[in-house]
């Protein structure tokens, strides 16, 4: 909202503003303003579309254009509209300006008219106007070439893909070869459908164009096609011309000059509003200016556009999004609009801008979109749904569409009377924009007496009488007009082209649509990265810390490695871990980078930068906050494992880490800008991870890699940082042996010749192993690699950056959401038939039937009240409150008040609308009436039949939310059988509920669309399925949360015409309402008025034609109320709501001293003393809810059931990547045999099973959580189901999916691996069975205590990094040390070791040669004889015991031996452990429930948000 006055001189002492732009300088700002001639300046301020004259044509003053610019004069906005305080100083400082150049240039050519203006005689009211147009006469003077753009169309058609109604996808749909052919002839041959056709018309420079229609008409296309957005269109024909130039020269070189605005406002949220402008500015500064600096020029841009759109007092504000407080909705629009100023654009489109912004915040929006056409001469094209009168007089144009084809398009204040003449009257005080859409909705339209058989109907008629009509005529001349003076003139396009060329900086190409060079483009996308980063600092250090305890972690359990063999796996471990840990951490990145698509989309198409600079400002500035973590963790790990202690290798293990987090980071990075969703974009960086971790040569050495598979490691950035780490930490140690053999007794006296140490790498006779020996032949290593594999890893980097780059650049779009409407498979609807029908018309004919889909709606004419009686439950029950006072708590002991002294009633029979302005506790009060608050303090009474209200309270009532939030995957029939179900009393038999559900289907107008899928729906018919849930319930009361806010009028009409049939029927309905239009205003009964505080202004009757309500105001002191005015505005304003209003009355004493109040008082006592002599209301229900548990399970079992069915992707996902990965690790670990490695090659093989846990676990936190919000925000407050039933059904549907999965994955995975199959049997009921049941119940057991899926997924990552590292895989039990509690806290050291001990436990090792060790036994003994008690005491065994020299000795003859020493791990436990392991589930299954019980049912906790 614009700031209050009184806020703004408070403002005004701390501000110091800037000096403020000369005379010549704003005219640079707005450098594309139009050139006015000395007649425009003296002619009336009435705007005028007349063309522009322009110093390369001069003006042809066509009659046509004069006659129809003065027949389309719209109402002017005052410049100082937001911001009188600020437009005022900048007035003043301007006129200074003015006076001194008015002198320096008296002797100008263009003086003689002038000099009155400048001669500064302050004696009349100073004009900011008529300076800035004086100062863009200044501009001309000097050599700067102006250039402005307009457009024309002719026959203009739009084709697309794809009908408009389809069948919803399932697993089965999905996976069905028939479909799959079907698929591939539709990729070939897609269906096409016209989107639009028959477009004719022009928009001046200077001249606002209104586009109305329903939705589904196609006002949105026609915005895009005008604003040149041309993409996601199958083919545009027909011509388009800007001034001169064609849409493909306005594509390659000027796009940066028409803008398309969408109708969400996406800016970064961390960003502050200044910041946000700023940029804007900077990026499209022109290098042409008026001796003045850049920066000084994006100053006083930045400056004018905040004091002239009222954004001065928020401007270091974040602009802020759903989840970050930021700026109101207005404030954000407006940014918007400052936006696309500061980018100096000429013609932009907002598409259906004022949704979602109560009336006067959406007429200061176009107030602010007229002053900026005013002043810059920019063409502007606007579509709005629910346009107010006021509003609608700000346009000179407006084109009506029905069905994509236009109907009208011509002068704005010409068209309510053609339509009149054409046989359509509006309804009373209908605005004229209502009435321009009603007239294209079979059902909103009145028909004129006499007219009924002459009148037009289909959209076809509706063309043909324009194509007749004088309009069409007139606007034909227009274009003709435009045509003639602007098209196919070359000097034009030179005129253009040079003042384009005078904007671009030095080293840019001149025909780039870009006009900063690219290095000012990267500092400019640096800096406001930065400023992104400081406004969501906790992130960074969140992050930061999570490094640090991780480090912790890890470095205190690899603390002080001692210097002997013994810790030589375990160095590796560290060094593993600490290359993979950074590199993972980036993954997390990918949703916010699919986040900002859309920011950097539609910046890029304003030509304020290349994408693909965006993408090197993110790495360039990341490069020091990597550099930092690095810093901090490598330093804390290097020095608590103790690493070699030497500088040179210090910094070379920074220096690799370092390098390769940047490269993993480039990798991720350039994998997300390689797709259009993030779900495959994540799917694929994990199996990438699986693939790079795999083959990074730890868990697998290369020398044990089968020949087919071994080129991975070659194009793994990972394997050559592990090289290079293991070799700079390996080159320096000179390693203690742990184990010489033989030793023990026995071997007391013998000498080192006689034993070897049993590590890879040993050499006989020597006690220590050289570093270097080891990693050679354990894995293929060698030194002389060091610092090719840092060449190797940079090139790795730069290819990745320069991936990053080309893709951020090429792909810059997102996955559409399509507005399809999805039917249940198999349904016969009316809506597919048409669709289909749609499509199939032959592609030569060019579609020339219409191409409505949906079948005509029975809006308000498909059933009578009497019939709705009869269906309806009987409703006797009067429902009052008295003296509500609602108090919550605002933290620091504070508290604040929301609604002060309300009282009122709600007969049967009646509509109550409860109005007031933003923030003046509407939904509040709602919320206090159903009974609906969980914080605070409510006092006062709420009554039925003057008695309290029964227990059941909620259970009686019906609530609908301003948000439609339904399970999107169930059809419209089940989810109102579902309601019902749950809803009504278990002693109704199901046959009845289905009845009753079939009769309110008809009564909502959903008969056609009873087995479409929820999601897939429109706007108007979501509501009406929202209303339809709560009807079947049988409620005596409904409450409505603002039921038409994001409708378009006609919807927002069919949807209160229902209601007023509702309430005929009997029904009591509350119902909160955004200012309304006057016809909606007048179907409501009772009005309650509330102000800002939840005071009561009004209560009591509307009248016919507001006449009560407005007699009310009128006598305590508003202004008269003109017959043509909409009463809803008129109250508002009088009672000083919205930005701009303001009273001297106080309403809230007003009323209560008001003989209406006491009407009030008595006519509640009156209902109380009627209603006591009758027996209190019932209670429904016996227990807390109407049907049982079990019954309830059943129900949600089934929904649940149907949504993963319905929902292939999910599932599919889960399938594949089961198999994918069990192949993949299968076909990794080949056949591994069993030697020593080998053996552990199967360890490893089971430990990264595990690992799959993690991707499997977060993908079924999402849909746990969008279910559980479903209870929250509606299910639960109707008593449907207890949450225990929906926590259960939630668990049960996972399981069978989960163990078809595990299942998928061992077949894949066991065999290949070359476990033995007689082992199979145990190992499948562990991994197939076992596995699923605990991270299906350990993921919801995260979810239940995450307020979203993002922090469920941070949180279990973080947790499972612990399962992880206290298994005793990554560091052997027997060197944990302090942390060994951890190692029999973590579930997976049971499940590794069940399965491994059963699967490979009691078998023998064959050593391979490199593992084998070779001993010299004292002369004159043979092998056998010298090494035979050690093997009996040890184990082990000798290939050739007869030898007298170089005996082969192995350490281990059996598995166990190795799994025992190693590992600790028994084939004995597996039992036990399948015990242990079941304990475990069943203590996540424990906290699935507590979790939810504490964070989510139990009131004010932890994450709950109120």
């Amino acid at each position: 909202m614009a700031a209050d006055p009184a806020q703004l001189e408070s403002l005004e002492q701390r501000d110091t503003v800037p000096e403020l732009p000369t005379a010549t300088d704003i005219a640079g700002a707005y450098g594309q303003a139009a050139i006015h001639n000395l007649h425009e300046e003296r002619r009336d301020r009435g705007r005028s579309g007349s063309a522009p004259s322009s110093p390369a044509m001069p003006s042809q003053n066509h009659p046509l254009t004069r006659q129809m610019s003065s027949s389309s004069r719209s109402s002017r906005v005052d410049i100082g509209f937001f911001d009188p305080e600020g437009v005022e100083q900048l007035r003043r400082t301007l006129s200074r300006q003015s006076e001194t150049h008015g002198r320096g240039e008296g002797q100008s050519v263009h003086s003689g008219s002038t000099d009155e203006t400048l001669s500064g005689s302050n004696d009349g009211p100073f004009d900011f106007e008529k300076t800035l147009r004086n100062l863009i006469k200044k501009l001309d003077e000097s050599e700067i070439k102006r250039r402005e753009l307009g457009v024309v169309f002719q026959d203009l058609r739009v084709v697309g893909l794809g009908a408009s109604a389809s069948f919803q996808e399932t697993l089965g749909s999905a996976l069905n070869p028939l479909n799959l052919v079907r698929n591939i002839q539709a990729a070939m041959h897609p269906a096409t459908r016209d989107i639009l056709s028959g477009f004719d018309g022009v928009v001046r420079p200077g001249e606002m164009l209104l586009v109305l229609g329903r939705p589904g008409s196609g006002c949105s296309t026609l915005l895009k096609v005008l604003a040149n957005q041309r993409q996601e269109y199958h083919r545009v024909e027909g011509d388009v011309w800007y001034d001169s130039l064609d849409p493909d020269q306005i594509e390659k070189h000027y796009r940066g000059d028409v803008q398309y605005c969408p109708e969400d406002d996406v800016h970064f949220p961390t960003l502050t509003v200044d910041q946000t402008l700023r940029f804007a500015a900077t990026t499209r500064t022109p290098a042409t200016r008026l001796d003045i600096s850049r920066d000084a020029h994006v100053d006083r841009i930045v400056e004018v556009l905040e004091t002239v759109f009222g954004l001065r007092h928020v401007k270091d504000t974040l602009v802020g999004d759903a989840s970050i407080r930021g700026v109101s909705g207005g404030e954000k629009k407006r940014v918007s609009i400052s936006e696309a100023l500061a980018t100096r654009s000429l013609m932009t489109s907002w598409d259906n801008s004022t949704r979602g912004l109560d009336a006067s915040t959406a007429l200061e929006f176009v107030q602010a979109l007229r002053i900026a056409t005013d002043i810059a001469r920019q063409s502007t094209i606007v579509a709005i749904y629910q346009a107010g009168e006021q509003l609608y007089q700000h346009f000179d144009k407006v084109c009506v569409i029905y069905e994509g084809k236009e109907v009208y398009f011509g002068p704005a204040n010409q068209a309510r009377q053609y339509f009149i003449d054409m046989g359509y009257e509006p309804a009373n005080r209908q605005t004229t924009a209502d009435f321009l859409v009603a007239v294209t909705d079979p059902n909103g339209r009145i028909v004129r007496e006499g007219y009924e058989n002459r009148v037009p109907r289909t959209a076809t008629e509706f063309v043909e009488y324009y194509r007749k009509s004088e309009i069409y005529r007139a606007n034909k001349e227009d274009m003709a007009a435009y045509h003639d003076q602007f098209v196919g003139k070359p000097e034009r396009v030179t005129h253009y082209k040079q003042s384009v060329k005078a904007e671009h900086a030095k080293h840019t190409n001149k025909k780039s649509p870009y006009i900063v060079s690219i290095p000012m483009q990267a500092r400019a996308l640096m800096r406001r990265r930065v400023q992104i980063i400081l406004g969501g600092i906790a992130a960074q250090v969140i992050q930061l810390a999570s490094f640090i305890i991780q480090a912790i972690i890890i470095g205190t359990v690899f603390l002080r490695l001692s210097d002997t063999t013994q810790t030589f796996f375990s160095r590796g471990g560290v060094l593993f871990f600490s290359l993979l840990f950074a590199a993972l951490s980036t993954m997390a990145e990918i949703p916010a980078l699919f986040a900002q698509r859309p920011i950097v989309h539609r910046q890029s198409r304003a030509a304020m930068y290349h994408p693909f600079v965006e993408g090197l400002a993110l790495t360039l500035v990341d490069i020091p906050i990597t550099f930092v973590t690095q810093v901090v963790f490598g330093i804390l790990i290097y020095f608590l494992v103790g690493l070699q202690q030497s500088a040179s290798q210090f910094f070379i293990f920074f220096l690799i880490s370092f390098i390769n987090t940047i490269t993993m980071k480039a990798w991720f990075r350039a994998l997300a800008a390689a797709f259009k969703s993030p779900a495959p974009a994540t799917a694929v960086a994990g199996l990438s991870t699986l693939l790079l971790v795999l083959y990074t040569g730890y868990t697998l050495p290369m020398p044990y890699m089968i020949g087919a598979l071994k080129w991975i490691t070659w194009i793994n950035p990972l394997r050559y940082g592990f090289e290079s780490l293991m070799v700079n930490e390996f080159h320096t140690v000179n390693a203690q042996c742990a184990a010489l053999v033989p030793q023990g007794p026995g071997y007391e006296g013998i000498s080192l010749a006689n034993q070897v140490c049993t590590t890879v790498g040993s050499v006989p006779g020597s006690s220590t192993v050289d570093g270097d020996n080891y990693v050679l032949l354990s894995y293929n290593y060698t030194y002389s690699h060091l610092w090719r594999n840092f060449g190797v890893l940079c090139a790795f980097g730069v290819g990745f950056i320069s991936i990053l780059l080309v893709l951020t650049e090429i792909n810059q779009s997102l996955a559409g959401e399509s507005s399809i409407m999805l039917f249940k498979r198999g349904s016969k609807s009316a809506v597919i038939k048409a669709a289909e029908q749609e499509t199939a018309a032959d592609e030569e004919k060019g579609n020339s039937g219409s191409n409505s889909v949906a079948p005509t709606t029975n809006g308000d004419h498909g059933f009578d009240v009497k019939e709705m009686k009869e269906v309806a439950p009987e409703v006797h029950d009067t429902f009052s409150f008295h003296h509500l006072n609602y108090i919550v708590p605002v933290g620091k002991g504070e508290t604040r008040q929301l609604l002060e002294d309300v009282s009122g009633y709600v007969p049967p029979g009646k509509l109550t609308a409860l109005m007031g302005e933003s923030g003046a506790g509407k939904t509040t009060l709602l919320n206090v009436l159903a009974d609906r608050t969980n914080v605070g303090v409510v006092t006062g009474d709420r009554l039925m039949n003057g008695h309290p209200l029964p227990d059941d309270f909620q259970a009686h009532t019906g609530y609908c939310q301003q948000m439609d939030t339904h399970q999107p995957n169930a059809t419209v029939r089940e989810a109102l059988l579902f309601s019902a179900s749950l809803r009504q009393p278990k002693e109704v038999p199901l046959e009845e509920k289905k009845a009753y559900v079939e009769k309110v289907l008809k009564m909502c107008g959903l008969e056609a669309y009873a087995d479409a899928v929820v999601g897939s729906l429109g706007v108007e018919h979501r509501k009406r399925t929202t209303i339809a849930v709560e009807l079947v319930a049988k409620p005596s009361l409904i409450f409505l949360d603002e039921p038409t806010s994001g409708l378009d009028s006609q919807s927002a009409w069919a949807i209160t015409s229902f209601l007023r049939d509702l309430a005929d029927s009997g029904q009591a309905i509350v119902c909160t309402i955004h200012q309304p239009s006057a016809e909606l205003f007048q179907v409501f009964d009772r009005l309650l008025l509330l102000k800002k505080g939840g005071q009561t202004v009004y209560f009591g009757d509307i009248g016919p034609r507001s006449t009560i309500m407005i007699d009310y105001f009128e006598r305590n002191g508003a202004r008269h109320c003109d017959d043509a005015e909409n009463p809803a505005e008129y109250i508002l304003e009088a009672i000083g709501a919205g930005a701009t209003a303001t009273t001297d009355v106080d309403w809230a004493q007003a009323w209560k001293k008001s003989p209406e109040a006491a009407r009030l008082q008595e006519d509640i006592e009156r209902i109380h003393s009627e209603g006591r002599s009758k027996p209190p209301v019932a209670a429904r229900l016996q227990s807390e809810y109407p049907t049982s548990w079990m019954y309830q399970l059943g129900l949600l079992f089934r929904r649940d059931a149907q949504a993963h069915w319905r929902d292939p992707t999910y599932l599919i996902a889960k399938i594949a990547l089961n198999a994918a990965s069990g192949l993949l690790i299968g076909f990794t670990f080949f056949k591994a045999k069993t030697t020593i490695q080998g053996t552990q090659n199967h360890l490893f093989a089971i430990f990264m099973s595990m690992i799959i846990s993690v991707p499997l676990s977060n993908q079924l936190q999402v849909p746990f959580i969008e279910m559980r919000k479903i209870y929250e925000v509606r299910e639960r407050h109707s008593r449907m189901y207890s949450w225990t039933a929906l926590v259960t059904s939630q668990i049960l549907i996972e399981l069978p999916w989960n163990i078809l999965g595990s299942s998928l994955y061992f077949l894949c995975w066991y065999w290949t691996v070359g476990f033995p199959s007689s082992r199979a049997g145990f190992t499948y009921f562990i991994l197939g069975f076992w596995f699923p049941l605990y991270y299906t119940t350990i993921g919801q057991a995260v979810a239940a205590m995450s307020p979203n899926a993002e922090i469920a997924a941070l949180l279990f990552s973080f947790l499972f990094s612990f399962v992880l590292t206290f298994n005793g895989v990554l560091q052997p039990f027997s060197q944990l040390g302090w942390w060994r509690w951890m190692y029999r806290l973590s579930p997976y050291t049971y499940l590794i070791e069940a399965l491994l001990g059963q699967a490979l436990g009691r078998m023998p090792i064959q050593c391979s040669d490199v593992e084998l060790v070779t001993i010299q036994p004292p002369s004159g003994q043979s092998c056998s004889a010298y090494m035979g008690p050690y093997i009996s005491a040890a184990g082990g065994y000798i290939t050739n015991p007869n030898a007298t020299s170089d005996c082969r000795y192995c350490s281990f003859s059996t598995t166990d031996a190795f799994l025992q020493t190693s590992f600790n791990i028994f084939y004995s436990h597996h039992w036990r452990n399948i015990g242990i392991f079941a304990a475990f589930i069943c203590f996540n299954i424990f906290c699935i429930y507590m979790f939810t019980y504490i964070f989510r049912i139990k009131k004010g906790s932890l994450f709950r948000r109120s």
